[in-house]
């Protein structure tokens, strides 16, 4: 049983940091009351930490090989749990924003070390085992998040979603000193690439921030026009030291494998198209049709519990197939479910959300556990450490950039019938061009993965587990269901 403590240590910092990518959402609107937030500032509260952990993944996760991965973990929980606690006590909403990315500081830091750690602490069929038992977990974070939050904010407040973190994470320290050893996280050497990881932080920030600001401000704004011509100065000069450094965060020739690329872009537009659009979602079922954080969590349950279902079973629906028609196939799911979403009208009630949402889960149970194994097979196994952080770091931006996007596309929709028609009609129509612009979202990347994805792609995905655990910027888990060692 002893064998198993390490795995749980690991797993619990997993579980925390990935529920608290949605955990929030449900409790949106009484944020919002107790703190007289913005539209604008509510969208900063859920989308500061998923930049910050896209921004961070790879700066980290080569940071960790120096370092050593226990110790980037342990750091990452006592980070994580000092951030969690100032959520709970901030007094405004900048505080809250800035507590948030703090969060994401430490996530960042124990999302890139759980992988290196389950793969050094593991052999042979246990780490099979443990990897399995992981991407369990990381679904199961994504199913409670929800209800979790409306739980927690029904009974207690909005504060105690944050405030339940300190004890967990204590936990967590404590199992990892006791039980992983030293030894689990092998530090490296080689020059640490501060200039790459700085650009890249900076690019993912001003385009974020650009965006989310264009909602409020419109396209013309110097605070929308400044940050967007930013970010292009900074991935430009991204692009410029990833090309001469010693050990680049990201070797640009792995952009130049289709099959990669594909699937990167894919993994971005995933979680953009299934997972961003439930911010909205949960806002129009609280503010709209007056149901509490709770009831709210679980009307978006079926999203989550549909993926959690089809992700094991994805090998026996695609036996001894490349990753291309799995997540192909889910990624086109996941567009033509979110397009069902758009059956919400002024009058609706919560249920017409149901087939939408199933059908949106089982897309992203299929894709799921293929993207990551599929993106492993396609590069060097020298390179699935990074490989493995590239594809996550997509995942997270692309929630991030997803947050951003639709929430610029909301309010445009809603200033077009401002004062015109009752409220209710305004949200819902700003919600359908929230749906049919992510449900385009899903069906581009569906089409991207098929073109570019070649069926020979996924002949080596069975070594995947492997090749994610020996890397060290790995972290596979994001907000939506993780599946580490599915095939």
């Amino acid at each position: 049983m002893r064998t198993w403590i390490p795995l749980a240590a690991i797993s619990l910092g997993a579980f925390m940091l990935l529920v608290d990518v949605s955990i929030v959402n449900v409790a949106l609107p009484q944020m919002s009351a107790d703190l007289d937030s913005s539209f604008t500032a509510l969208q900063w509260v859920v989308d500061v930490y998923a930049l910050v952990l896209a921004a961070l993944l790879m700066a980290l996760g080569s940071l960790g090989d120096r370092v050593g991965h226990r110790r980037l973990y342990l750091l990452g929980l006592v980070v994580f749990a000092a951030a969690s606690l100032g959520c709970a006590l901030a007094p405004g909403t900048g505080t809250l924003i800035a507590a948030r990315a703090a969060q994401g500081v430490g996530g960042a830091a124990m999302m890139t070390s759980t992988t290196a750690l389950i793969g050094a602490a593991y052999r042979g069929r246990e780490r099979g085992v443990a990897f399995g038992v992981w991407g369990a977990v990381n679904g199961a974070a994504a199913a409670v998040g929800p209800v979790l939050g409306g739980l927690l904010t029904d009974g207690f407040g909005w504060r105690s979603i944050f405030l339940v973190n300190v004890p967990v994470a204590a936990a967590a320290v404590l199992l990892t000193r006791a039980t992983v050893p030293a030894q689990a996280s092998r530090a490296g050497g080689g020059r640490f690439d501060l200039a790459g990881a700085a650009l890249f932080t900076g690019f993912g920030a001003a385009l974020v921030y650009g965006l989310i600001e264009s909602g409020e401000r419109g396209w013309d704004s110097p605070r929308v026009l400044v940050p967007l011509a930013g970010a292009a100065l900074a991935l430009a000069g991204f692009v410029l030291v990833e090309r001469r450094a010693e050990r680049p965060l990201l070797d640009l020739a792995l952009l130049r494998n289709r099959g990669f690329l594909g699937l990167t872009l894919g993994g971005l537009l995933l979680t953009a198209g299934a997972f961003a659009q439930l911010t909205y979602t949960s806002l129009w079922l609280q503010q709209v049709l007056g149901l509490g954080p709770l009831g709210a969590g679980l009307v978006v349950c079926p999203l989550a519990a549909s993926a959690f279902v089809v992700a094991p079973l994805g090998a026996r629906l695609f036996p001894q197939a490349a990753p291309r028609r799995p997540v192909g196939y889910g990624l086109l799911l996941i567009g033509a479910g979110t397009l069902v979403l758009r059956l919400v009208g002024p009058g609706s009630g919560w249920a017409v959300l149901v087939p939408g949402l199933l059908v949106t889960g089982v897309g992203v149970g299929l894709a799921t556990p293929s993207l990551m194994s599929g993106a492993l097979a396609a590069v060097e196994p020298q390179r699935a450490g990074m490989a493995a952080g590239v594809v996550s770091t997509g995942r997270q931006l692309g929630f991030a950039l997803g947050i951003a996007v639709l929430g610029t596309v909301f309010q445009d929709r809603l200033r077009d019938f401002a004062g015109a028609v009752d409220p209710h009609v305004a949200f819902a129509a700003g919600l359908d061009r929230v749906y049919l612009v992510a449900g385009c979202a899903g069906l581009a990347a569906g089409v991207l993965v098929l073109a570019t994805v070649r069926p020979a792609a996924g002949a080596a995905a069975a070594t995947s587990t492997a090749a994610v655990g020996a890397g060290g910027a790995g972290g596979v888990g994001t907000g939506g269901v993780g599946a580490g060692s599915a095939r």
